[in-house]
């Protein structure tokens, strides 16, 4: 074979976090996801480190887990204020699809009564989101894609189109669905 094969997608994610149980709150508090394992100590494996197994999925999904947290003490503590770009951690962000517009919707109004900061609200051309950050400055993005007919033609465009929104109030609860640029590769 000439070439590598070309993988289905991603199947789950490991994060070092500092503090398991600070981590497991905000990921199953805030994120919404749930624990589905964590590592025990077996004859096989006398010494496990302290690692969970969450999934988003609620009723028997196609992946066993989406992420885990594997706890290590040693990491350096995020900056004070998280920024999209040059964060000291080694992942940027982490997006997370919602089921669909009406859920994130729901999820945001959630986020914000529970006090959650929102540090960007954004349409991209293929999905609008929102970030917010965990205690060890990982960036977390909720996203629910828009139809595939409004990026499938222009990935690039889609991908390098921005509009900032509030972050704030009522303001950033709002999400438009007339009026969605639709991208077209130029003829």
């Amino acid at each position: 074979m000439d070439k590598p094969v070309t993988p289905r997608g991603i199947n789950h994610l490991v994060l070092n976090v500092r503090d398991l149980e600070e981590s497991h709150r905000f990921w199953t508090e805030i994120v919404g996801f749930r624990q589905v394992g964590e590592l025990k100590r077996t004859a096989a494996r006398p010494n496990p480190p302290k690692m969970r197994f969450y999934s988003g999925e609620r009723h028997g999904g196609a992946h066993h887990h989406d992420i885990a947290l594997v706890e290590n003490r040693d990491l350096p503590a995020p900056p004070k204020e998280w920024t999209m770009f040059g964060m000291p951690v080694a992942i940027n962000h982490i997006a997370i699809t919602m089921p669909n517009r009406e859920a994130w919707l729901a999820h945001l109004a959630y986020l914000q009564n529970k006090g959650v900061k929102f540090d960007r609200r954004v349409e991209h051309g293929m999905t609008h989101s929102l970030y917010i950050h965990d205690p060890n400055g990982y960036g977390v993005e909720f996203v629910y894609d828009l139809p595939r007919e409004v990026w499938e033609s222009d990935i690039d465009g889609a991908l390098n189109y921005v509009k900032a929104l509030p972050t704030e109030g009522a303001e950033a609860l709002e999400d438009r669905t007339h009026d969605v640029p639709v991208f077209k590769q130029p003829a």
